[in-house]
């Protein structure tokens, strides 16, 4: 991709060409993650929005720009995420897609901390109207079960082969879970879930709290959120914390009192245990999957620390198994 000095001339010359943008304005770094790269524009008046460009799609799909706007268009009236203002798919050698969106201040989330207001987050989006246009997990066990032996899969030449063993068997033990268990949702409703909620997706800003990264959001249960949010796997990423049960309890008593749930505290933290295991070997899938990948010369974004993380869980994958069985 080049330097970072060229990579922000080629995107300036993108959008003043494409007549998104009239100079003069500023465009710096922002952040990246494993398939976009985020850049902080700076235009007239002081305008801030972020230009996102993507570089590949965890859902498999040829349009994984324009499929994020429109799950941003699905989650706009809730106010908590950032509203998405354009997109495109024309920009040859530049990236997949390109987007503008609004930029939202604020810090990474603190799991000690700011539980409370994920759960707030939760209780807002998971009421909003089904979009017609986003994919839908309506067997979210068996769905991401499925997409994990995918990742197990993909390189047969994988180098770890202790891990893929007891990455299979743990796979085994979900699918199980999943034929026991695909009929306890059936009476539910489905939501809008984002199902990639770590704590630096979402900002914390002065008595407001923002969700940012919706590029996997479909359409599912509750329970894809709430468990992803617990999972050791999502907390550890970014930081050292893993969640005891008094502080799941918390967190699910909070999202159980603002979402009005109907159901029982013991039928709400019940069903995200199901989804905390299953996302559990969804998170160890992927690193077994971004090990080898990260291992090629060829990756377009790649970063030291994830490349660390990766290295640390397929290390502990005995460890992370232990933790939720």
């Amino acid at each position: 991709m080049g330097n970072r000095t060229d990579r922000v001339k080629s995107i300036r010359e993108w959008l003043v060409a494409s007549g998104w943008e009239e100079s003069p304005f500023e465009l710096n770094y922002l952040a990246a993650g494993e398939y976009n790269e985020n850049y902080l524009l700076e235009g007239r008046g002081g305008r801030r929005s972020v230009v996102r460009l993507n570089h590949g799609s965890q859902l498999g799909r040829d349009d994984q720009i324009a499929y994020e706007f429109n799950v941003l268009k699905a989650v706009e009236a809730s106010q908590v995420t950032p509203r998405p203002w354009r997109w495109s798919m024309d920009t040859g050698a530049l990236a997949d897609g390109i987007m503008q969106m609004e930029f939202l201040p604020g810090v990474h989330l603190d799991y000690r901390r700011d539980s409370r207001w994920a759960a707030g987050i939760f209780a807002v989006i998971h009421r909003l109207p089904i979009d017609e246009r986003l994919e839908e997990q309506p067997q979210p066990i068996r769905d991401i079960a499925d997409e994990c032996l995918r990742l197990l899969t993909r390189y047969p030449d994988h180098p770890l082969a202790e891990q893929y063993g007891k990455l299979r068997d743990y796979h085994e033990e979900i699918m199980n879970l999943a034929a026991t268990s695909d009929r306890l949702f059936a009476d539910e409703a489905l939501s809008i879930v984002n199902t990639e909620v770590n704590s630096s997706n979402f900002l914390i800003d002065e008595g407001r709290a923002y969700l940012v990264d919706w590029e996997k959001a479909v359409v599912s249960y509750r329970y894809q959120d709430l468990g992803h949010f617990l999972t050791p796997t999502t907390t550890l990423w970014k930081t050292d914390h893993v969640f005891s049960e008094e502080e799941k309890l918390y967190f699910l008593e909070e999202y159980w009192e603002r979402a009005a749930l109907s159901i029982s505290m013991e039928e709400l933290r019940s069903k995200t245990r199901l989804l905390e295991r299953t996302i559990l070997l969804r998170g160890l899938s992927w690193c077994y999957m971004a090990y080898y990948e990260y291992m090629q010369e060829d990756r377009v974004l790649a970063h030291t620390e994830t490349e660390r993380t990766i290295m640390r869980y397929m290390d502990q994958v005995d460890w992370f198994l232990g933790l939720l069985r």
